[in-house]
């Protein structure tokens, strides 16, 4: 969770000392297409919690969004719903298949629970052991990484293709959780136990069926959160607990080179990878490390390069799983509307999803209120849209500490090209 105290606020909003352009299409948003300096919060009006499968729409935001799980029900196909929760896994973890006619909701199901990716009807359940990403090329596969092995599998079918099977390794990881395959589906970073018993990630080759060198994780600080590979496959990226309380990156090269350190605690976190418009690979997410702790940031994977994209608020993941539609950032904004409104120069969102532009433009696009209030991880909305950023998915407990957490998903059309944009400054800082 992101609480910024009072000094911290007082110190980044004079850290920055640039301008940046805010821009909202007003085909997207007309009514809301403030800019930073002059935006108001617009909080999330009164709503009862909408039926299941019950088509609904946001009443400050125009957006149509629907309730795709029901928990403590059961919801056919052999799918039921435990009371306390039905919902997605993470932000930077594709909930849809490569070309979204499936859609998967693993927590609270008692399983793998796979629904129509358009209607939200519940199709099948599968019990998978390991851990399993959407192919995002093959609709019909998935990578699945087991203590032993790395293999695709076909979820409707079943069928599955072993493709590297560890000899003298253990206890194989997919990350664990934020692992993802390199956007053209042939690259993984895999974690492990060597046959000495060092901890160890490596790069495997989906394509080639074969792995790279090991990379020593037990030379780095602390505990190894989490490890993945880059979205071209260049680059593998692990997440270090150290001992200091920090979370430190470590970017090393696919063979296992040590290309950059980012030894500021979460600089950035919570966030995921793309590639940038000008080819290089890119960290997006939040910073809560001065100088510009409590923003959003983007930062290069090959230099540590770091760009602001919006100022100090309530971002609390940021998801770039719409690998279809480079360039933009979903960001959920959690926090108490009434006091971000209180807070000048803030980002003006609360309790929402928006989309974010991730040039440093500041140009966005306001998307969902989550109805999403805090109480433990699970409540937390971590939004993350379909490929082609068409469909966002957040889980919500409908402005209820401790109620029940639902699934929603939003849909959005994109216009190829808009009529009129209103831009104006921000404040300098």
């Amino acid at each position: 969770m992101n609480r910024p105290d009072r000094a911290g606020r007082r110190r980044l909003i004079g850290s920055v000392a640039a301008a940046a352009t805010i821009a909202v299409l007003s085909g997207w948003a007309s009514a809301f297409s403030d800019n930073l300096s002059g935006a108001r919060v617009i909080p999330p009006p009164e709503t009862a919690l909408p039926g299941y499968l019950q088509p609904s729409r946001d009443p400050a935001f125009g957006t149509p969004y629907t309730r795709i799980t029901d928990p403590g029900a059961t919801l056919g196909a052999g799918i039921a719903c435990g009371r306390d929760m039905c919902r997605h896994r993470y932000s930077s973890a594709q909930a849809w298949n490569a070309d979204q006619s499936l859609l998967l909701i693993p927590i609270g199901c008692s399983g793998m629970c796979f629904f129509d990716g358009r209607t939200y009807e519940p199709l099948f359940r599968r019990a998978r052991f390991g851990e399993c990403e959407w192919h995002p090329l093959r609709p019909e596969a998935m990578i699945c990484v087991t203590p032993s092995a790395v293999l695709i599998w076909e979820p409707k079918t079943a069928r599955e293709e072993v493709l590297y099977r560890a000899a003298g390794y253990r206890d194989l990881k997919f990350g664990p959780y934020k692992g993802n395959p390199s956007n053209d589906g042939r690259w993984i970073a895999v974690r492990a136990l060597a046959p000495s018993g060092e901890e160890v990630v490596f790069a495997f080759d989906l394509v080639e069926r074969r792995k790279k060198p090991d990379i020593s994780l037990n030379g780095l600080p602390g505990k190894t959160n989490a490890c993945t590979i880059s979205p071209l496959g260049l680059h593998v990226a692990c997440i270090q607990n150290a001992p200091d309380g920090t979370d430190q990156g470590f970017i090393f090269s696919r063979d296992g080179d040590l290309v950059q350190r980012w030894s500021e605690h979460h600089r950035p976190g919570h966030g995921d990878m793309t590639v940038d418009a000008d080819g290089s690979e890119v960290y997006v997410g939040i910073s809560k490390a001065p100088p510009d702790r409590y923003f959003i940031i983007k930062r290069r994977l090959v230099d540590g390069a770091v760009t602001v994209l919006a100022p100090t608020g309530e971002g609390q993941h940021a998801s770039l799983r719409s690998i279809g539609r480079p360039g933009w950032v979903f960001v959920t904004y959690s926090g108490d509307p009434e006091a971000v409104a209180r807070r000048p120069g803030w980002a003006p969102f609360a309790r929402e999803v928006i989309a974010l532009k991730i040039d440093g433009s500041g140009e966005f696009r306001r998307v969902v209120h989550t109805h999403s209030v805090r109480h433990n991880y699970w409540n937390e909305a971590q939004a993350s849209p379909s490929p082609d950023g068409t469909q966002i998915m957040w889980a919500s407990n409908w402005n209820r500490p401790g109620g029940p957490i639902h699934t929603f998903v939003a849909r959005l059309d994109w216009p190829t090209r808009a009529a009129t944009s209103e831009s104006v400054m921000e404040p300098q800082r």
